[in-house]
């Protein structure tokens, strides 16, 4: 098979030097084989061609017509790969053959052998493929890509509920263990996630008790039947939810910079694919982002405000990024009582021990000021902090609100406070006997950080967790401070040497 012209789309394709070809084949006639392209045989041809693009196209989410980009090379297509509703919502080519999704393998070795024989393939896929996508597999497979990208189910849903999503985080619970998907969702004031069979609005909502979270489920978008309610996490368990569909995890009202709001939504059925749903309270009462556009939430202890934050939302576009004004912050920015705060020398090893990130759920047990806790909040992980003294659990608020991260406070006593909770990744233990971490290490976290003043203690400590199966690292931190002293002078002035345990769990 030749041509004079390269097949085209928006753009013409263009390389170094000119493809030529010695027969000219036209968009007017139809693409002709010597042999029919079949599934039992590879593609083979007589005379050695120029591999050609494989051309994905999304299909809108939100219902608008395909890409202008989509008519020319379908008709030109010898190979069309999509689902089943992709293949017939647009008109494919008689004579090209097909290949209806199911196992991803046989559609990828089909179109290799397109790829390798020069005939032209295209593949539909939903809204923006490079979105947590196909686009990922075909790459990986090798395969030369044009990307025609449609409005994604993330900014599809986004728009029906009117929030803007420049600050939010988009997760995807297929394929792969939800959990990190609910752990984002605790830890962030406003996360998209992808959901699948088995990991939907149910069993995300189960996950989700206990936090402050409205959850805004979007099914299928971009049909006549469109839906999208708001419904609290209790809520969303007791439901069946129509797959694939779209949740956004919207973190409920709170001191000022603690995220946004969805007061006023209501359950919506758009009149048509491109409209918005009307809210059930007065004209504007959707979905808000707590803050007017320029606030800043201070902290505890300084003069000015975190600059990396405007409303809540990280303006750096890295919602779970390293914190701009950075971790082991200086006591001075928290709120503490008679000194009851874990010093940032020995914070900065303790979170580093603990590994915070996003999609990771850290205890926080003796929170104390809430220090160690925030600052995992600040890396991007949710994080539970559990503190007898309600006097305290006031304070841990309060510093939560001031460094705008979302930390759940469960006030009680450890060990028993503990029963119920969700399973952690890791466990700061920065208070409690050897009971709590009895407690602690029948949970199995992967990691297990405790901090003892105490020197007959470690041998203890040390012991429980090793009989539990737990490799077991510690370090005595002993750190000096300069101190001013009258005249000019300086001094060293020590802390309290403190002994840091790390148990990991093989």
């Amino acid at each position: 098979m030749t041509r004079a012209e390269p097949v085209t789309g928006a753009e013409p394709v263009t390389g170094a030097e000119p493809v030529t070809r010695a027969e000219p084949v036209t968009r007017a006639e139809p693409l002709t084989r010597a042999e029919p392209l079949t599934r039992a045989e590879p593609l083979t041809r007589a005379e050695p061609v120029t591999p050609v693009d494989v051309t994905v196209v999304g299909l809108d989410a939100a219902g608008a017509p395909p890409h202008p980009a989509l008519a020319p090379v379908l008709a030109a297509a010898g190979l069309v790969v999509g689902a089943a509703r992709h293949l017939a919502a647009v008109p494919v080519p008689a004579d090209a053959d097909i290949v209806t999704l199911g196992p991803l393998a046989p559609a990828l070795r089909r179109l290799a052998e397109a790829v390798d024989a020069g005939v032209p393939a295209v593949v539909l896929a939903s809204g923006d493929p490079g979105l947590f996508g196909i686009v990922r597999r075909l790459r990986a497979a090798g395969l030369p890509l044009r990307v025609v990208p449609a409005v994604s189910s993330v900014a599809a849903a986004f728009a029906r509920v009117g929030l803007p999503w420049d600050g939010a985080a988009v997760v995807t619970a297929h394929g792969r263990d939800p959990r990190t998907a609910v752990n984002a969702c605790r830890a962030l004031p406003l996360v998209a996630v992808l959901t699948a069979p088995g990991a939907g609005a149910a069993e995300l909502g189960a996950g989700l008790i206990g936090w402050s979270r409205r959850l805004l489920v979007a099914e299928h978008l971009g049909t006549a039947a469109e839906r999208v309610r708001a419904v609290t996490a209790e809520q969303a368990t007791a439901e069946t939810w129509a797959d694939p569909h779209v949740l956004l995890s919207v973190a409920d009202s709170g001191p000022a910079g603690s995220g946004p709001t969805d007061a006023g939504f209501a359950e919506s059925r758009p009149t048509d694919a491109g409209s918005r749903p009307t809210d059930a309270g007065p004209a504007g009462s959707g979905p808000t982002l707590a803050g007017s556009a320029g606030s800043r939430p201070t902290d505890a202890g300084s003069a000015g405000a975190d600059p990396g934050t405007v409303g809540g939302m990280r303006v750096d576009n890295q919602p779970a990024a390293a914190p701009a004004g950075g971790w082991a912050l200086p006591e001075s920015r928290y709120a503490h009582r008679d000194s009851m705060i874990t010093k940032s020398e020995v914070r900065a090893l303790v979170v580093a021990r603990l590994r915070p990130r996003l999609g990771r759920l850290i205890w926080d047990i003796g929170a104390g000021s809430g220090s160690v806790g925030i600052e995992c909040a600040l890396l991007g992980a949710a994080v539970l902090a559990v503190e007898q003294d309600p006097e305290a659990g006031v304070t841990i608020r309060a510093n939560a609100a001031a460094h705008a991260v979302h930390v759940r406070l469960v006030t009680g006593r450890a060990p028993a406070a503990l029963a119920g909770l969700p399973e952690p990744d890791a466990v700061f233990v920065g208070g409690g006997g050897v009971d709590v971490l009895a407690a602690v290490v029948a949970r199995r976290p992967e990691r297990v950080v405790l901090t003892l003043a105490a020197v007959d203690r470690v041998a203890p400590s040390v012991g429980l967790l090793r009989a539990a199966g737990y490799t077991v690292e510690g370090s005595q931190l002993s750190a000096a401070r300069l101190t001013d002293l009258p005249g000019g002078s300086i001094r060293l002035a020590a802390t309290n040497p403190v002994v840091v345990l790390t148990g990991e769990r093989p």
